[in-house]
């Protein structure tokens, strides 16, 4: 079931990239993450109250809402790095260069997680970079 999830998560993230590129031409890229910030808590507030889920709100540990709230700022930040580059570059760049995060997720799983860092991850790390190279030169 994950993998569906996630091939539907990279399908909905290429369709932002082609929509916001669009939506955001002669908008302020500040307020168009914004915008789409409003939209994304609207939609994950939704899902919560229609699963029921807010009953465990007082359930969460004090160390997960640091490392929540410190991902929503790390999201918010990427988010704003993001619009700005799609304002002023090519999207068939500026994607490319942001799903270098793939490699970066990578390294730091294996030093912060301690997860396993295989030949296998090695050879797609540096292919993805590669590949990331060709495509913005």
């Amino acid at each position: 079931m994950w993998l569906l999830f996630a091939i539907l998560s990279a399908l909905f993230a290429a369709l932002t990239s082609i929509l916001a590129k669009i939506g955001i031409e002669g908008v302020n890229s500040d307020l168009a993450t914004a915008i789409r910030t409003v939209v994304v808590v609207a939609m994950a507030w939704g899902m919560v109250f229609l699963t029921n889920a807010q009953k465990g709100i007082a359930e969460i540990s004090k160390k997960s809402w640091i490392f929540l709230i410190l991902s929503g700022l790390a999201t918010g930040a990427s988010w704003l790095c993001y619009y700005r580059a799609l304002q002023t570059g090519e999207v068939s760049k500026v994607v490319p260069v942001d799903k270098l995060s793939v490699v970066i997720t990578l390294i730091l799983a294996f030093l912060i997680l301690h997860e396993q860092f295989t030949v296998k991850s090695l050879i797609g790390c540096v292919l993805i970079g590669v590949g990331t190279l060709i495509m913005v030169l």
